[in-house]
């Protein structure tokens, strides 16, 4: 990294899919995100922030939810903003999770699934799951704290076949260095 990288600062990342088909039940994919501290950052979660949440300080929130695909464009945006977050933590990692209610699902039966994240205009990594179609969640980006300020994205989508409680408290094991 050179002097003048300012690293990422503040991020979106945006998920959609196609409905279920008439008479299905519907599909509800969540938007997660973990926070884990310098002292532990491949440990347990500092914080969760998923569908009912946000950060205690409110630098990481959702800005849309869906529970069914439906709507027009992308059904759930996270916000995560970096050059916010006390320097007590050390990575942020974000994945998507598949609700298992009414019916057990994985990537597979997930009609026209697509992920984008980016940062302003910048699109920094898309994916549509391809993949992990046997997983029922999937680790989708990790940003690591380097040095005192500066973040940097490391893009890999990475499944998991847990439900989505273990899911979150596993997640940030993923990608040790």
């Amino acid at each position: 990294m050179n002097a003048i990288n300012k690293g990422n600062r503040k991020v979106e990342i945006s998920l959609k899919w196609d409905p279920s088909p008439a008479g299905q039940p519907p599909t509800d994919l969540d938007i997660v995100a973990a926070t884990y501290l310098t002292s532990d950052p491949y440990g347990d979660p500092a914080y969760v922030v998923h569908f009912d949440s946000r950060s205690p300080d409110g630098t990481i929130y959702l800005n849309r939810d869906s529970k069914d695909g439906k709507g027009f464009g992308w059904d759930e945006v996270l916000t995560v903003e970096l050059d916010r977050l006390d320097s007590r933590y050390a990575r942020v990692m974000v994945g998507v999770v598949i609700q298992q209610r009414p019916a057990e699902r994985t990537f597979v039966s997930v009609i026209k699934p697509a992920l984008r994240i980016r940062e302003g205009y910048t699109v920094l990594a898309e994916d549509d799951f391809g993949g992990v179609l046997g997983s029922t969640a999937a680790t989708v980006a990790e940003f690591v704290r380097e040095g005192s300020s500066t973040w940097e994205f490391h893009p890999g989508i990475h499944g998991f076949e847990d439900d989505p409680e273990t899911f979150t408290a596993v997640m940030g094991r993923a990608r040790q260095p």
